[in-house]
């Protein structure tokens, strides 16, 4: 007793159990119930995954996107979002199957020295979503209740208090309280569609790619089509998603011995999973939509989320008369503001819990999760708080555009960890030693690589142009350097991952196969 008191009272700890161990197996499901109780039961993963696909991230390049190109890159969503389902029920799987997160899979068939370097690798990134939603809460706050921006960011780091409410009250709370927000996101944006009248024609056009769609030309405020497609691919698929999903997943009581029991549980994990990110898709398009038909084409010079409030109150700027009367009232405007709080706050809770799925998996290391989320959030205050007090002296779009930019470039983040996470996951599903008759299928196999392969494709050639805003245009060269050096590393960082996992892969088998 003495010594788990003791280990209580220390802030970080070492752990090596099951994931989310709190939660692990504790939400009893059905059996032998009609398919949709079946479904309510399993119901919730999904929603806190689908999170990471709406998050204040994905807002401005989804709206800006739309505005420069009307309807061209929707079909990038589209696809965004199939390969987000395809991946996710990859990691759900995962996790049911083996009883293992991502983190910990990865983890057991590596070295500690790279175990440390994913798990660094891998805060970065949740940390860089982390700035896109203190900025994203911190301006809602300003717009709806007129709190000076510094304190408004001072003041999302008191969300941990929220959390630590919600670990009170139970992990299925927790789930439907973030359906709960998805739905006043999604109800705020259909809202405002269904006002504007959009070119519906025109939308569904959108949905299929043509060669335009990754195209260089023409360039417009600075964006291209390839750079918008890259932005939209780069906010949609992050990678802490599959590491929180393989863990979350488990939290349904599942018969481990019951193959039929596990396929029961694979299978409705998949349909909550899929009918999450379908809303997370659907808000995507309505936010690209929004883009193209709320707003008359080219007014938005301010894309950050000021510009966006300030417009949606503007009716000079807005596509019908229609919006423009609801406009006068300030109906829009509040409610987009309503929407992104709602988003920030969403994405708080599924990145903390990550942080500590990632934690554990990679180091074996815990703290409570206040502490986690407290140091998680102060560090990501940091370059808020710096990059508001540097624009003190500028004009209003200038200090904008500045905090717009700062979310935008801390997403390059992404772009080193995804490769990570979503090779690791294809080469653990893949495999029988792991899955046993679960190990996916030929076709999904096939989709999965074409997936991981165009994806990191995409991130790599991508970093140049994330890289470059860094640095002084006069600079570029020497930016373009840097960039190669980095997809260098990147690669032969990758390359290491993928030889330590396949070694590892063997070893534990020929451990198994040597108790048999």
């Amino acid at each position: 007793m003495k010594s788990r008191n003791s280990q209580r009272m220390k802030l970080i700890h070492h752990t090596n159990g099951k994931s989310l161990e709190e939660i692990n197996g504790t939400i009893e499901v059905p059996k032998d119930s009609k398919f949709f109780k079946t479904l309510l039961a399993y119901s919730g993963p999904g929603a806190l995954v689908a999170v990471g696909y709406m998050d204040p991230g994905n807002w401005s390049t989804s709206i800006t996107g739309g505005q420069n190109f009307q309807y061209l890159l929707i079909s990038v969503i589209l696809m965004s979002s199939l390969i987000a389902m395809l991946l996710q029920y990859m990691s759900a799987k995962l996790g049911i199957v083996s009883q293992m997160d991502l983190a910990q899979a990865i983890r057991a068939r590596t070295s500690k020295a790279l175990g440390i370097i994913l798990w660094i690798l891998t805060e970065l990134a949740i940390m860089a979503t982390d700035i896109a939603e203190v900025i994203g809460a911190a301006i809602a706050l300003y717009l709806l209740f007129n709190i000076p921006l510094v304190l408004a960011v001072f003041i999302t780091v008191l969300d941990v208090f929220l959390l630590l409410l919600l670990t009170k009250i139970g992990f299925r709370k927790i789930e439907a309280l973030v359906v709960c927000l998805i739905l006043v996101i999604l109800a705020v944006f259909v809202y405002q569609v269904a006002l504007s009248n959009p070119d519906w024609k025109g939308i569904i056009e959108g949905f299929v790619p043509n060669q335009r769609t990754f195209s260089t030309h023409p360039e417009i405020a600075g964006m291209t089509p390839l750079t918008g497609a890259l932005g939209i691919i780069g906010a949609t698929v992050m990678p802490h998603n599959l590491y929180l999903h393989s863990s979350i997943s488990q939290s349904r009581k599942i018969n481990h011995k019951d193959k039929a029991d596990i396929a029961r549980a694979v299978r409705f994990s998949t349909w909550d999973s899929n009918i999450q990110l379908t809303l997370a898709f659907v808000v995507n398009s309505l936010l690209l939509i929004m883009g193209v038909a709320v707003f008359k084409t080219g007014v938005i010079k301010d894309p950050s989320f000021f510009g966006l409030y300030d417009a949606l109150s503007n009716p000079t700027v807005l596509s019908n008369g229609v919006l423009a009367e609801v406009a006068k009232t300030g109906a829009l405007s509040t409610l987009f503001a309503v929407a992104l709080l709602a988003s920030g706050q969403n994405s708080t809770i599924t990145g903390t819990l990550t942080g500590q799925v990632i934690m554990e998996g990679f180091i074996h290391m815990r703290m409570p999760i206040w502490a986690r989320r407290l140091l998680t959030r102060l560090l990501s205050v940091i370059p808020v708080l710096i990059c508001v007090s540097m624009t003190k002296g500028y004009s209003l779009q200038a200090q904008h555009e500045m905090i717009n930019n700062l979310m935008n470039d801390s997403q390059v983040f992404l772009a080193f960890a995804l490769p990570f996470s979503i090779i690791p996951l294809l080469m653990l599903t893949n495999s029988k030693n792991e899955m046993g008759s679960f190990k996916n299928n030929w076709v999904v196999q096939s989709l999965g690589w074409l997936s991981v392969v165009a994806l990191t494709y995409l991130n790599l050639i991508g970093l140049p142009s994330q890289i470059k805003v860094f640095f002084p245009e006069n600079w570029s060269s020497f930016a373009e350097v840097i960039a190669i050096l980095l997809i260098i590393l990147v690669l032969a960082l990758l390359a290491w991952t993928i030889v330590e996992l396949y070694h590892g892969n063997k070893k534990i088998l020929l451990v198994n196969n040597e108790s048999k």
